[in-house]
């Protein structure tokens, strides 16, 4: 990290501002969705076997990875980039 300053609008800070707030907003929406998710396909894997179709979207996914945790618990893994 370069140390400095730098200066810019007002309106320019508050276009900054909200949009961290925005990136945030949506962090906390998707952790919220996935976490939902998870629950949704645990309950789904207790009823059928899902580890086929779990696979065959982990070979083809970049971005996430789908986790069985004690034979029944599903995590989504997201990959760093």
């Amino acid at each position: 990290m370069v140390n400095g300053t730098v200066t810019i609008s007002i309106s320019d800070f508050q276009t900054l501002l909200e949009a961290s707030n925005n990136a945030d907003t949506l962090i906390k929406s998707t952790s919220t969705a996935s976490k939902e998710i998870q629950v949704f396909l645990s309950y789904l894997h207790a009823q059928l076997d899902l580890i086929p179709h779990i696979e065959a979207f982990n070979r083809q996914s970049k971005k996430s990875k789908i986790i069985i945790e004690d034979g029944t618990k599903i995590k989504i893994q997201f990959n760093e980039e």
